[in-house]
């Protein structure tokens, strides 16, 4: 299949990941936790088939990787309960900014003109959707504070990808890190005393639908991607996750987007297509 069709299906997977979030009234770090968890029996056993070979110093950032990633869901989904869906997906849709940077100083990545116009112009509208949705109360202030740690934890854990995925294989690659993210998670929850078991169908319900959209196809899709696309352009075209969200938390959650949520969705989709027309796909 197609990396740019692997990469836009992907994107879609993810749409519903912070709406339903918002569903579930177990605790954050046990939905992270079995998001993850769910997943590992399929990408596992597409793992052993493809029997992938792991280097040392690629083990080892599969580890950073899974860490980081771990970082990344507890800070989102404990973001989402402090503010709305748009805010706290936009704000970690921010990443782009910090994947330039990284890739720019370990892997010496840059992107071309055109990609660089396309982020500049999907961040604006990015932009755009979190002022028009801002909520001032210090409750919404510390959500997007920590929707704001979960962009910095996830621009390392692309970066990584983009590295590690030039010689190892996805399925390989996405068992390992999401083991590694599964673990950590439990570990801080064991420590804190959040309880990973016992909670109602609803919740089952959303931790399945979480495994089988955002994370099976979603995530490893776009770690598929970045073995053909650079790190931003993978991240720019997830930048259409808060457009696809905030749709869907307008018609299924009732939060009514402003004029300028939507103007902003629009110049989103604007500097997605900017930046998947550029000729800076890696070949």
């Amino acid at each position: 299949m197609s990396p740019l069709v692997v990469l836009i299906l992907a994107v879609l997977a993810t749409t519903y990941a912070g709406p339903i979030v918002r569903l579930a009234a177990a605790p954050a770090l046990a939905i992270a936790f079995w998001r993850l968890t769910l997943v590992l029996p399929v990408t596992g056993g597409l793992a052993i088939r493809e029997r992938s070979t792991v280097r040392r110093g690629e083990g080892l950032l599969m580890v950073a990787s899974g860490v980081l990633l771990a970082a990344h869901f507890w800070t989102w989904i404990a973001s989402l309960r402090f503010t709305t869906v748009a805010s706290s997906v936009v704000l970690v849709s921010l990443k782009p900014i910090f994947v330039w940077a990284l890739a720019a100083a370990w892997l010496h990545e840059h992107p071309s003109r055109r990609e660089a116009w396309g982020i500049g112009i999907a961040v604006l509208g990015a932009t755009l959707i979190g002022i028009g949705d801002a909520r001032m109360s210090l409750g919404a202030l510390g959500g997007d504070l920590l929707a704001l740690a979960g962009a910095v934890t996830a621009a390392g854990y692309y970066v990584i990808g983009r590295r590690v995925r030039a010689t190892v294989g996805v399925w390989t690659y996405a068992s390992v890190v999401y083991a590694v993210a599964a673990l950590a998670l439990a570990a801080v929850a064991l420590s804190r005393g959040v309880p990973l078991i016992g909670f109602a169908g609803g919740d089952w319900a959303v931790f399945g639908a979480l495994a089988a959209g955002p994370m099976l196809v979603g995530h490893t899709g776009m770690n598929y991607a970045l073995k053909h696309y650079r790190a931003t352009t993978v991240n720019v075209a997830a930048l259409g996750e808060p457009v696809g969200a905030t749709l869907i938390a307008w018609l299924w959650l009732h939060e009514s987007p402003p004029a300028l949520v939507l103007i902003g969705g629009a110049v989103v989709v604007a500097g997605i297509g900017v930046t998947l027309t550029s000729r800076s796909r890696e070949r």
